[in-house]
């Protein structure tokens, strides 16, 4: 294998559930990362939470590059390409320094006994290659899914985060927040700083933290944010910090993921310093794309990857904040596991027109379902066979005052950015 396209068809190939089957567990990542003897270089922050992730390991990712730390950053889904999820000094690996990782990992994985890891275990394994080989000075890790049997939780974190807990894979977390609460809590560690950004966080987390002797952080409680005149204030029980820059990423769950990265750099501060001119201006320029994402204008093109009905709740609400003096088209395409109902009904008489896709992979939802859904919403309903389709009609459609939401799934926004000058 000489390519990044036949490695990843080769991961892949590897477990019977391939590219996107989920087996949680960790004794085949643990062995394989035992062969490759991977050892822990540097501090490490593992990210989980229902919704939150990306936003979080954003913010940390950069600030600390603006204090001057290489920072790694390993992050799922992608959009356009797999190198998007290992990110050196905030820049997508290139093809070669992944080819050279994966072929050790498979080394390693044959010689541990042809251990049949999944696409996402053998990803997590190249990812901590690439980090070591490149000697960053701090590794971000977000959890794929759950977080006590993720494939990331083999690492050891130095200070673990949980954004937020809502219902999303309950096939394989549990159908309650209580029972999810306990899976998220799993990236946990004794006497190591669980900082969780969920307002109401159920009690199994705070029973579950407590067992296993960490050091939790609330926010409400051990710390917390407050809005103020262009700015917000920051304060815990060790630091106090006022007219800190609005975070860039759009949305009000947004300065709860600020504030628990605030909590993780104070107790980081000893071996990674960062100054309040690294904060602010990490602050300020924290891009990351498909999370309320306004593209271009004549029509706005708002680019957002929420699937759930947390997500897309915060997205109808950062709609309602963005003045439109014409129409709301959404371009929709989702996975048929998703809570499709509880998902769109937070856009209940928020759009005017409705342009939905099937995707193309096996687990997508055909438009022909989700229009049972948006029926009774409001808005008139088109149907088309891809997001790409149903992309160029609302073009079509839109005037210079309207503007197009594409929102759904990371499938529909990759596809939409595909067709966007800019995209390469």
């Amino acid at each position: 294998m000489n390519t990044l396209t036949e490695w990843l068809a080769h991961l892949e190939s590897l477990h019977p559930k391939g590219q996107h089957g989920i087996e949680l567990g960790l004794a085949r990542v643990e062995r394989v990362k035992n062969e490759l003897r991977q050892g822990q270089h540097c501090p490490v922050i593992i990210v989980g939470g229902t919704n939150g992730k990306g936003s979080t390991c954003a913010y940390l990712e950069s600030i600390y590059r603006k204090a001057g730390f290489r920072t790694g950053c390993y992050t799922s889904p992608h959009l356009l390409a797999y190198n998007e999820r290992v990110r050196v000094d905030g820049a997508a690996v290139a093809d070669a320094p992944l080819c050279e990782a994966f072929a050790r990992v498979e080394q390693a994985r044959r010689a541990a006994g042809d251990v049949a890891l999944t696409y996402f275990e053998f990803g997590t394994l190249a990812a901590w290659e690439v980090f070591a080989a490149q000697h960053v000075d701090v590794a971000i890790l977000e959890v794929g899914l759950g977080g006590r049997l993720d494939a990331v939780n083999v690492y050891e974190p130095d200070c673990a985060i949980v954004t937020g807990i809502a219902l999303d894979h309950t096939d394989w977390l549990g159908s309650t927040r209580e029972e999810i609460a306990v899976e998220k809590a799993g990236i946990f560690r004794a006497g190591k700083p669980a900082i969780c950004a969920d307002p109401e966080p159920p009690q199994t987390l705070l029973d579950r933290a407590a067992a296993l002797g960490a050091d939790l952080r609330l926010i409400g409680r051990d710390f917390r944010a407050s809005p103020g005149g262009a700015g917000w204030r920051f304060e815990s029980p060790s630091a106090a910090l006022d007219d800190l820059p609005m975070p860039a990423l759009r949305g009000d769950c947004q300065l709860r993921n600020a504030a628990a990265v605030m909590t993780a750099l104070l107790c980081l501060q000893q071996r990674l310093p960062v100054s309040r001119e690294a904060i602010c201006g990490g602050l300020r320029e924290t891009r990351l794309p498909g999370r309320f994402q306004v593209v271009g204008e004549g029509p706005a093109i708002i680019l957002d990857v929420g699937h759930n009905p947390q997500a897309l709740a915060e997205l109808g609400r950062n709609l309602d904040a963005m003045p439109c003096g014409g129409k709301t088209l959404a371009v929709v395409g989702m996975l048929a596991d998703k809570d499709i109902r509880g998902a769109l009904a937070a856009l209940a008489g928020k759009i005017d027109v409705w342009l939905l896709a099937g995707l193309d992979t096996p687990r997508g939802a055909p438009a022909a379902t989700l229009e049972k859904v948006v029926a009774a919403l409001g808005g008139r309903v088109e149907l088309f066979a891809s997001p790409k389709d149903a992309f160029c009609r609302a073009v079509g459609l839109a005037g210079e005052n309207d503007r197009i939401a594409a929102f759904g799934s990371f499938y529909t926004v990759a596809a939409v950015l595909r067709e966007l000058p800019d995209s390469a």
